[in-house]
């Protein structure tokens, strides 16, 4: 680490636009964290391309290399701790974590999803949302527990679904606020201004 900002560890396994989005943000005086590790669940990646870009430390815990949810998990859990990260940061990080990692990182596990939770959870969201013909979508930041896209949920924006949107359509511009967004609450996880009171979270100084 190079100064006081909270360390966090970065999870991705696809292009990283949303960890390309807190990277910039935290190149800007006053943002309160700093990725101390980027970790993959697949090499070749564009986000290991950022991060080396970026000249974070990445790692790959291949999925295949564990014989269980648990292996895998806590695998990610000791590369956190060995780099000193706090929290875990969930950007488009498309494998589900054991307990063991909620357990050792509780209320520190964060995720961003396209669409408004409890609506639409799992990795098909934004082409289950245009299926189902819904009007209003949009982007939901929660903590992760134990079920899917479950948690506590930290903020929510709407997004408009317009009559000709695609999938690839709307999932622009669902990224356009995801992008916008999740620095924002990544930046209010590390200043500890999210209190968790069972399902709700109490966002402090918003």
């Amino acid at each position: 680490m190079t100064d006081s900002r909270y360390p966090i560890a970065v999870l991705v396994s696809g292009s990283g636009s949303n960890l390309q989005a807190i990277i910039d943000a935290a190149e800007k005086p006053g943002y309160a964290a700093e990725i101390v590790v980027v970790i993959s669940d697949r090499p070749d990646v564009k986000a290991l391309d950022r991060a080396a870009t970026a000249g974070i430390p990445a790692e790959v815990v291949d999925w295949s290399d564990h014989e269980s949810r648990d292996q895998f998990s806590l695998a990610i859990c000791d590369i956190a701790d060995r780099h000193k990260a706090q929290a875990l940061i969930l950007a488009g990080f498309m494998r589900v974590l054991a307990p063991v990692a909620i357990d050792r990182f509780t209320n520190r596990i964060i995720n961003i999803h396209p669409a408004l939770l409890p609506s639409f959870p799992g990795a098909n969201a934004v082409r289950e949302s245009l299926a189902h013909g819904i009007t209003i979508t949009g982007v939901t930041v929660h903590f992760v527990d134990e079920q899917v896209d479950h948690g506590p949920i930290i903020y929510q924006e709407p997004v408009p679904v317009l009559a000709d949107d695609d999938e690839g359509t709307l999932h622009a511009r669902i990224r356009e606020v995801e992008h916008r967004v999740y620095p924002r609450v990544v930046d209010a996880l590390s200043c500890g201004e999210l209190v968790v009171e069972g399902r709700r979270v109490v966002w402090e100084g918003q």
